[in-house]
């Protein structure tokens, strides 16, 4: 289900106090065509890359925003502006006037306790809808002097191309990316709690994407907000037992009814009734189950939910996904890095005269930037540990990943260990490890071509030929 939400509000209001209200058509259209792109070349699979906490801690933070937007509205006054949120909330509720604020505080209570109690008396009863149908008839038969929604436009306008100015295009085009990556995240999100909650099977990411950005355009040409899929209310459509597109055209066709039939009641709805009911929304989109899981989770995902949530509502949204991406970047790296290791190990079989010469090393996990100091460091303790230590076998069929950091760091480990005259031999190279070992000169700075083997018997017994062979050498002298 598409349509206008509550944290596309959050990143639209800041630019029309900065740029007007004709700004959002523009700003719509070019969010639209960003990704209808996104969809064109492919990226709707990067919402998988975003962990679960980032999500998470996103939503938890939408949610609170949305309850402090509504803050003034619930107390019948108007947000100061030029203040964040939660300023402005604190700020309201300091200087409320309570003759006005006991009306509208009780026009949000009475749509609470609706939209909670009406559920348990049928699951099918439409509680936001009714819940303010009747506080709109109770307020307007016993006149209770609260603001209404007022007068609404009776029919669509009719399409228009926005003006387009260079300079405004500019201001515009990091607000632009913003409402784009917002409604890619959204609307994929959405796609994704559907095809979880509903037996329709598997979704595509990038046809999403490529609609929701044909939707924007189309809604931006008739001055409307940007298109994005709604968690919320596709959750609801998907409970309510809808399983194809056909609801999501029905939803449409009832609100157009609304804007050609339903202006006039729909103008005498209070404000604090919306505010309630977005109140309520709000508490709804967090599951307490979810945050005790996270937190019950590792350090660092329950570290990475806070500071998303923390950022999202103190500063930015799109800003409070990259950095929750970038540190739980940071804390994933960090652990793979913790699980790479060199470990010396004993010559499998029997010993033979000249094994103490020999340092068979073998390299766990992954060697990247993150890990190629530490591993450097190990190799070159395994190779010191011993000063008869003659000949390195470095085995390499167990490391899972590596990077050019890590294979410029062996590089520079086999130059160092053969100039002080140690023979490294490297064995089990993978194929895809081979072309960026022969790219940064891995290979080059072997003694011999032959010293990179995929048998470990056969670099085993081609250390002991060295060994043997230095021995006669040495006796010889």
């Amino acid at each position: 289900m598409s349509g206008p939400t509550g944290a596309m509000a959050v990143i639209l209001a800041p630019i029309v106090a900065a740029h007007g209200l004709s700004s959002i058509a523009l700003v719509t259209v070019m969010a639209g065509l960003i990704v209808l792109i996104a969809g064109a070349v492919g990226l709707g699979r990067a919402v998988t890359f975003i962990p679960w906490p980032v999500i998470e801690g996103f939503t938890l933070g939408i949610a609170i925003i949305i309850f402090l937007q509504q803050v003034p509205a619930a107390f019948g006054t108007d947000a100061p502006k030029g203040e964040r949120t939660l300023p402005a909330a604190i700020h309201v509720v300091a200087h409320a006037d309570w003759s006005v604020a006991a009306k509208t505080l009780g026009v949000v209570a009475v749509i609470a306790v609706l939209m909670i109690g009406l559920p348990r008396i049928h699951r099918a009863i439409p509680e936001s809808l009714t819940a303010v149908i009747v506080v709109t008839l109770i307020v307007q038969f016993a006149h209770v002097g609260v603001r209404r929604i007022g007068e609404l436009p009776s029919h669509l306008p009719a399409p228009t191309f926005p003006h387009l100015d260079l300079d405004t295009m500019q201001s515009l085009g990091g607000a632009a990316v913003a409402i784009a990556a917002l409604a890619a995240i959204e609307s994929l999100l959405s796609a994704r709690v559907a095809a979880t909650m509903s037996p329709t099977g598997p979704y595509d990411p990038d046809r999403e994407l490529t609609g929701q950005g044909l939707a924007s355009v189309a809604s931006g040409l008739f001055g409307g907000m940007p298109a994005t899929g709604a968690i919320a209310r596709t959750a609801v459509n998907v409970r309510s037992g809808a399983r194809t597109r056909v609801s999501a055209i029905v939803h449409s066709l009832f609100l157009l009814g609304v804007v050609y039939l339903a202006t006039g009641p729909v103008s005498q709805i209070p404000l604090a009734a919306l505010s309630g009911v977005l109140m309520v929304t709000c508490f709804r989109m967090i599951s307490s189950s979810t945050v005790r899981k996270i937190m019950r989770s590792t350090r660092s995902d329950a570290l990475i939910f806070a500071v998303t949530a923390v950022i999202t509502v103190c500063f930015d949204l799109i800003e409070a996904v990259q950095i929750g991406i970038v540190v739980a970047a940071f804390f994933a790296l960090r652990q793979v890095a913790k699980r790479s290791s060199v470990t010396r190990e004993e010559l499998p079989g029997p010993a033979v005269p000249g094994d103490e010469s020999i340092a068979l090393l073998r390299l766990d996990g992954a060697m990247f930037f993150g890990a190629a100091e530490r591993i450097s460091t190990a190799i070159a303790s395994g190779a010191d540990s011993d000063t008869t230590v003659r000949v390195v076998i470095i085995r390499m069929s167990h490391l899972g990943m590596l990077d050019a950091t890590g294979a410029h760091t062996l590089a520079e480990i086999v130059s160092e260990l053969e100039n002080r005259g140690i023979t490294v031999i490297i064995k089990g190279v993978q194929d895809e490890h081979l072309k960026l070992l022969e790219g940064v000169g891995v290979i080059d700075e072997l003694r011999h071509e032959n010293h990179l083997l995929t048998n470990l018997d056969d670099a085993i017994a081609h250390a002991r030929d060295h060994v043997s062979r230095e021995r006669v050498a040495h006796a010889g002298r």
